[in-house]
């Protein structure tokens, strides 16, 4: 079908075949699944295009080892990478990782020189710098998604605290994928109210620590992987804002250089995402304790980039 927008994810795990999933169901064009074990990508894009007369969706879904059939894409979302263990930090994973997103953001620039690149793969913030290293895009084509994951946790314990719709609830989350990431309380609202009239400040703190911990939670659960549901939707909904141009206020990981004082680091921030990829970087007031939570969180991002092999 002419004109249709290309979505290739690579890597066909849980968080890859799931996007292909998500992105399928919500129609927003042909996808690619693409992964280094044969036949698992072929047999997952071969399993979801069967269901698409039973979900009523229209996309040709294919599954290839070869990055020749990801050629021309739009967006392509890096899920490729070693998934957390029980007792592991998303640190633990930099070296094997690095090695991974290297080789994928250089094939991907190779044959999609124009797509913007969605990176999920853990330690995000860190993998964001491979990928754009490597790929040799601007920044404003390169991305992280863990702001939206994370804001989703967070809207999700506060819906459930107040007894809400999670539909009502507005949150935002600043800083590095991990757990010192900075959920702000002041920012967030359910149907217009704050959430400070709604609840407790003790019930948000610990709504806020359990969001921060939210990823670590899932793994001790599992016992064998990491989230893959929410962190799929989450990189779809990414995904769909570029595009559909919908320029979305979503926050996500950032080139910030002036901005915020970060001074040249991806870096989780509101942004306007649209058909360019990263179009505004928004900067809102922090007040000295925010601040501070936040300096201490980049400061963490300077040095897991400084580590990089």
């Amino acid at each position: 079908m002419a004109g249709r927008k290309k979505l290739s994810v690579i890597g066909a795990g849980n968080v890859g075949a799931t996007c292909a999933v998500w992105a399928a169901r919500r129609e927003l064009g042909d996808v690619v699944l693409l992964d280094i074990v044969d036949g698992l990508p072929q047999g997952k894009g071969l399993d979801l295009y069967e269901a698409s007369p039973v979900e009523g969706f229209d996309a040709k879904i294919t599954g290839t080892t070869d990055y020749a059939g990801t050629a021309g894409s739009d967006v392509v979302i890096i899920t490729s990478g070693l998934p957390r263990k029980p007792g592991m930090s998303r640190d633990d994973l930099l070296a094997a990782n690095t090695k991974i997103v290297r080789e994928v953001a250089a094939n991907v620039a190779r044959h999609s020189p124009q797509a913007v690149l969605i990176v999920v793969s853990n330690p995000l913030d860190a993998m964001v710098t491979v990928a754009h290293r490597a790929s040799g895009f601007p920044a404003h084509r390169v991305v992280g998604q863990a702001g939206v994951l994370d804001t989703a946790r967070f809207r999700a314990f506060l819906a459930e605290a107040i007894g809400c719709s999670v539909k009502d609830v507005s949150a935002l989350l600043l800083g590095g994928h991990g757990d010192d990431m900075v959920p702000l309380p002041r920012y967030a609202s359910a149907g217009g109210i704050p959430i400070s009239q709604l609840l407790s400040a003790e019930r948000v703190d610990a709504i806020v620590q359990r969001t921060r911990t939210g990823g670590g939670e899932i793994v001790s659960l599992l016992k064998t992987g990491s989230a893959f549901y929410a962190p799929a939707a989450a990189s779809v909904q990414m995904a769909e804002a570029i595009l559909r141009d919908q320029k979305r206020i979503l926050p996500c990981a950032a080139w910030c250089d002036r901005e915020y004082g970060v001074g040249g680091y991806f870096v989780g921030v509101p942004v306007v995402l649209g058909a360019g990829g990263v179009e505004k970087i928004i900067e809102i007031e922090l007040d000295d304790a925010e601040r501070a939570m936040f300096d201490a969180s980049v400061q963490h991002v300077r040095e897991l980039v400084n580590a990089l092999p």
